[in-house]
């Protein structure tokens, strides 16, 4: 797995590259610019970016600028973006050009060495990791919406963390419940909020967060 990091604070860049590379990943490159970030995706051609969201020169959305463009000049670019907090429109804004292959973590979850690499792979494999505290707040929103209150409460528990990008064995492993349970509770939240129900992990998390997306916008 060929990984460039981008990152500002430069604690975090080699803490981040230093972990990585005990991990026995091959990252490739680092850079402290949205600039530098997109010349190493030109240069290297790597599987995944991890971006921070806030980036000079304004530390407003250039991560989340450069990772979309990242993503348009290498298509099929896993990216996975690290924010300090919740910040829901930089989430639904990356989220709207495909969920497959996209995360988006708060740092603080990079201290969690064993989640962190697990969100890592997930989306290098083309998956979806989505913060749990990113889901909560977007379901918070949206709950006005009378299809999202169509659900009962476990098939609430379950979406949110269906949304992170979990299977169904994790889900039920998650949520103590047998993995039965778990198929019909996706089925059910597919036909509830009128979306087809699939059996891939990935394009089902993908319809939840547009449809959620969706939601938010006309909220």
């Amino acid at each position: 797995m060929r990984i460039v990091i981008a990152e500002d604070d430069p604690l975090l860049r080699e803490g981040l590259a230093l972990l990585l590379r005990a991990e026995s990943l091959d990252v490739v490159a680092t850079a402290a610019t949205p600039d530098a970030f997109l010349a190493a995706i030109d240069d290297y051609e790597p599987d995944v970016a991890i971006v921070d969201v806030r980036m000079p020169p304004t530390h407003s959305d250039e991560g989340i600028v450069a990772a979309v463009e990242a993503r348009r000049r290498q298509p099929g670019l896993a990216v996975l973006v690290l924010s300090a907090y919740v910040e829901q429109a930089f989430a639904t804004e990356l989220l709207a050009y495909g969920g497959a292959g996209l995360g988006y973590l708060l740092k603080e979850r990079v201290g969690r060495v064993e989640e962190f690499l697990a969100a890592l792979h997930r989306v290098a494999a083309g998956g979806t990791a989505i913060d749990p505290e990113v889901v909560a707040q977007l379901l918070a929103r949206t709950r006005a919406d009378p299809r999202l209150d169509r659900l009962s409460p476990r098939e609430v528990d379950v979406l949110a963390v269906m949304a992170e990008g979990l299977g169904n064995s994790a889900i039920a492993e998650r949520l103590f419940i047998t993995e039965g349970a778990v198929h019909k509770h996706i089925r059910s939240i597919f036909s509830k909020l009128d979306l087809a129900p699939t059996d891939r992990a990935d394009r089902r998390v993908t319809a939840v967060l547009r449809y959620v997306d969706d939601a938010q916008r006309r909220a």
